[in-house]
């Protein structure tokens, strides 16, 4: 019988054809010689489109007293059907076992594969790469909470009381007592600094900071280097040749710089400080939005006004300071558009670097 076309119901003749199923799937599995010609002889019984269910179909032609039985039969041959595919494919791996048992012998000599080696984050890699430039130039690391209060993040650095960043637009800030948040540069570990010791300081201050952003180029969370250099001898003219010595040894590139007026409460003058587009070098394209520049810092002399709030002499003592933000040059340096990336943990972009 052909169980794509069955016959019209017979149940007493129901056991004889589910015999002869049975031992046509003994015989396939038989001949099979691995789990997928196993499995695929089992689905002729078994399968959506298989003789079981073909019988099955039967079951609603059949008289009410019959279909209890009839159910049953077809139910006993499904479970058979299965078990001797299971005893089937356990065969089918013991033999795969002893064939590898019986292959050439393991040569305990042979070299490892070895673990798979992590690597520096791109952007802990960037961070050290920035900070590594300036503690050649001299400069010693500092460190500080990134739980700060109001005076070290804006009052000591001559923020006024009104002035946007102290907003909760801007800023977030910790419930709490002692009027605390979330720093919102690595300024505060300059204060600190100068609060702690005499002149002359040369810091670079490396460290998470955060802020009210979160897009495409922007991270409530990121990071910054800032710098401090305060000493009786310190003008405009070494900022410049620090920071272009920076630049060119980070781009690894003979850059032109240059200086563009701006403003930040605790610099005057303030400054930002841009080199040529180590894309284009200069011709305008989508990286310098088409202007041959990139900016790459804020910068500028200390304020005299922050130098009184931690006690040092304006009249005595010069420094200049400047911060860049880590994001933005790991993303110059690799190309990279979207700043999401580097937090989403994705192995198949950390691991291009």
């Amino acid at each position: 019988m052909d169980a794509r076309h069955p016959a019209p119901p017979d149940t007493p003749g129901l056991p004889a054809e589910l015999d002869q199923l049975l031992a046509r799937l003994d015989a396939d599995l038989a001949a099979a010689r691995n789990p997928e010609e196993a499995r695929g002889a089992a689905a002729k019984l078994l399968g959506r489109k298989g003789a079981l269910t073909a019988l099955q179909k039967r079951l609603g032609s059949l008289p009410p007293a019959e279909r209890p039985a009839f159910g049953a039969a077809l139910n006993a041959a499904r479970q058979r059907a299965a078990e001797r595919l299971d005893q089937r494919l356990a065969e089918l791996e013991r033999q795969a076992f002893e064939r590898s048992l019986a292959g050439p012998p393991l040569d305990p000599t042979l070299p490892t594969r070895g673990p798979r080696l992590g690597h520096p984050h791109p952007l802990a890699q960037t961070m050290h790469d920035i900070v590594d430039i300036f503690v050649g130039m001299g400069f010693q690391v500092a460190e500080g909470p990134e739980v700060e209060d109001d005076f070290h993040n804006f009052e000591a650095l001559a923020f006024p009381p009104d002035h946007p960043a102290r907003d909760m637009q801007d800023t977030l800030f910790v419930d709490g007592p002692g009027n605390l948040l979330l720093r919102t540069h690595t300024s505060p570990v300059q204060i600190r600094t100068m609060l702690a010791q005499q002149p002359p300081v040369r810091i670079v201050c490396p460290g998470a900071v955060y802020r009210h952003d979160d897009d495409a180029t922007h991270s409530p969370r990121f990071h910054q280097v800032e710098g401090l250099l305060v000493d009786d001898h310190t003008s405009l003219a070494d900022l410049k040749g620090c920071l272009t010595l920076f630049v060119r040894q980070f781009f690894a590139s003979d850059l032109d710089v240059r200086f563009r007026a701006s403003f930040f409460p605790f610099t005057e003058p303030s400054g930002e400080f841009d080199c040529r587009c180590v894309a284009c070098r200069g011709a305008g394209c989508r990286v310098c939005k088409g202007s041959g520049w990139l900016e790459i810092l804020g910068c500028g002399m200390v304020d005299p006004e922050v130098f009184r709030h931690v006690g040092y002499d304006p009249e005595r003592w010069q420094g200049f300071a400047f911060g860049m933000g880590v994001e933005r040059l790991a993303m110059l340096r690799h190309g990279i558009r979207d700043i999401r990336l580097f937090f989403d943990n994705d192995l198949r972009f950390l691991s291009q670097f």
